[in-house]
């Protein structure tokens, strides 16, 4: 599947970046030019567009020798001597008329709810979830039986736009509409403070490419995920 990337949404093509220098940056570490969100809170790193080696330099600083490097989104091509151990192709998508709606079921969570998220992720692998990925945003759960059985919620924040992600649902319960529901409350609240909502999906994962495209996102672009040792 292949998109076009839309013109006048700039930030969108290094929102790591755009996220920790603007409404994330309390949660930025930094070394000369490179950032990364502290560890407890997300994997994600960040480089200036068309880093040098100067940039690739501070990076290695940042994360220390043999240290990790997530870079999401941008396809930037590390030096010879770092160690390339993810490469995963995705998508990056925007609001293109979401049909966002309140749900009375979805409820906040908040920081005592953390454990029940974080073994939630574990059973069904949305993708990151830290210990303080909570705060980087408002975060939806449905309950059954007063047990977290979906959830999803706020990752990057950047100005303007903020990203929908962690969207997933227990096993026994698939197939309910929990995640779409989900997705649309949150798209809400986003909406509500004037942002646009943007999510990003595994290239691979047609299915839930095809269930955001119903729910009325668009693809703006074709993305690359990246994970890069440092030199030890």
């Amino acid at each position: 599947m292949r998109g076009t990337e839309r013109s006048g949404h700039r930030q969108l093509g290094n929102p790591a970046r755009a996220a920790l220098t603007g409404p994330h940056a309390r949660f930025a570490e930094r070394v000369g030019t490179a950032l990364r969100y502290h560890p407890d809170v997300c994997p994600m790193a960040a480089l200036p567009d068309d880093p040098t080696p100067g940039d690739w330099a501070d990076a290695a600083r940042l994360v220390g020798p043999g240290g990790s490097l997530f870079i999401p989104v941008v396809a930037d091509a590390p030096p010879a001597e770092w160690q390339t151990t993810m490469r995963r192709p995705g998508v990056q998508m925007i609001d293109a008329g979401v049909s966002a709606e309140p749900d009375a079921e979805a409820v906040p969570l908040a920081a005592g709810d953390v454990p029940e998220m974080i073994d939630l992720v574990r059973r069904t692998r949305p993708g990151p979830f830290r210990p303080r990925t909570i705060e980087m945003g408002t975060y939806l759960g449905i309950r059954r039986g007063g047990r977290l059985v979906a959830m999803g919620g706020e990752r990057l924040a950047l100005p303007g736009y903020t990203e929908i992600s962690a969207v997933c649902t227990d096993p026994a319960h698939r197939g309910e509409g929990l995640a779409s529901r989900l997705v649309l409350a949150l798209a809400h609240g986003i909406r509500q403070r004037g942002a646009t909502p943007i999510l990003h999906a595994d290239a691979t994962n047609v299915n839930a490419i095809r269930l955001y495209e119903q729910l009325g996102f668009e693809i703006r672009a074709e993305v690359l995920f990246q994970v890069m040792l440092a030199p030890s």
